[in-house]
Formats: C-alpha cells, sequence, structure tokens
C-alpha cells in the first residue's frame, strides 16, 4: 500500500465524517441553502488565493523537474480554473469582482491557510505535499460520491459537483498523490510520522472548513 494510502486508511474515520457533513450533503442533495454557499464561494475564493501561494513555493522548493511540473500543474488549475469558477459563481449572486477580492477571511479561512502557508515556508517538498493532500484529494473523492447519487435540482451545485468529478481534476489528484508517494518513499520512518501529523491537521481543518461554512462563522469581536 502507497503511503498516501496508507494515509488515507489511517484516518478514515475522519474523512467518513467530511463526506457525510450536512454542508456535503446538502450540495448533493440540492437542499443547502443557497446563502451558505455563497458564503462557501466568498471564503473558498480567500483560501484559494493562499493555496496558489503555497503552491508556487512548492515549484520553488522541487528538487526534481517531474514534482516541479506536478506543483506548476496544480498552480495552474487553482488560479485559471478554479478561481474562474468560483468569480463565475460571485457572478451569479450579483457579487462583482472587486467586492469577491476584498472578502475578509473567516477565523477557520486564517487559521487554515496559515498552517498551509507555513508548512510551505518552514517545510520541505513532501511536508507541503502532505498539507496540500486533504484537500485535493478530499474535493475529489466528494465530487465522485456526489456525482454516483441521484442527481440534485440545482443547477449552481451539479456545476460544483461535476468539476470535482470530472476526469479533468482527476487527474491532478493522482499526480499529486503520485508525487507524495515519491517524495515520502525515501524518508525515514520519524519523517513519515511528521508527514502523517501535518496530514492530520489538514484533514481537520477541511471538515472545519466545511463548518465554517455551514455555520456561516464570523468573528466573534
Amino acid at each position: 500500500m502507497s503511503f498516501a494510502r496508507e494515509l488515507q486508511e489511517r484516518h478514515r474515520a475522519l474523512h467518513a465524517a467530511t463526506l457525510a457533513h450536512p454542508f456535503v450533503r446538502g450540495i448533493g442533495d440540492g437542499t443547502l441553502p443557497v446563502e451558505r454557499f455563497r458564503f462557501y464561494v466568498e471564503q473558498d475564493y480567500v483560501f484559494l488565493i493562499e493555496y496558489g501561494r503555497v503552491l508556487a513555493l512548492a515549484v520553488a522548493k522541487g528538487r526534481e523537474l517531474d514534482g516541479m511540473a506536478r506543483f506548476a500543474e496544480l498552480l495552474h488549475a487553482t488560479l485559471n480554473v478554479e478561481m474562474a469558477l468560483h468569480r463565475g459563481y460571485a457572478g451569479k449572486f450579483g457579487i462583482a469582482a472587486g467586492d469577491l477580492a476584498r472578502v475578509a477571511a473567516a477565523p477557520t479561512t486564517y487559521a487554515y491557510t496559515r498552517h498551509l502557508l507555513a508548512t510551505a515556508y518552514a517545510g520541505a517538498a513532501a511536508e507541503i505535499a502532505a498539507a496540500l493532500l486533504p484537500c485535493q484529494w478530499g474535493y475529489g473523492q466528494i465530487g465522485r460520491a456526489l456525482a454516483a447519487a441521484p442527481p440534485a435540482d440545482q443547477p449552481l451545485y451539479a456545476e460544483w459537483i461535476a468539476m470535482y468529478a470530472g476526469e479533468d481534476y482527476h487527474a491532478l489528484v493522482a499526480g499529486l498523490v503520485e508525487g507524495f508517494d515519491a517524495l515520502a518513499a525515501v524518508e525515514s520512518a520519524a519523517a513519515r510520522e511528521r508527514l502523517d501529523q501535518i496530514y492530520l491537521l489538514s484533514s481537520r481543518y477541511e471538515w472545519a472548513f466545511w463548518e465554517m461554512a455551514w455555520r456561516m462563522e464570523r468573528w466573534p469581536i
């Protein structure tokens, strides 16, 4: 079993809880209130800006051209595909691009992106990949799971599901998993334990991000 699959299996309960979250299930069956999805779109746009910075640091810290190319491909897809999708959603909600760019990070968005950026600045490529994997892989799993269920009568959500269930997105996920496994293969047992802890923290933040969107989290003061 690859190390990525080992981590996924080790933290299966957490991933199952994320897939079962009411926000995720609401996208799938079309019952999610639109105002919550709008909040999610705004916060995910903020998140993706920082995610792009993390990917850029991963490219800079790469030692092998193949690995650098994988991170660069993810960076391109994030900045030019995912963010374009979010801008399209924002337009449907009547949010101008300039207003979207001025959205402030909610507490969980801020905390999650600080975790990713701290890992990217202080860590090597393997650690960055471990931090990124739960988001990239998790969205692909959610997309495929929701696509396999009866379609929801909500075009916005159907478009979202189609993107994350699509072959292009899953090719990116497969590349990240393959690259992570290659990096982890040469690490010591102690280093692998460190990768596990980074992966686990990102996985927890993935659940927390859906919870934040479900509650439409605001700063308390």
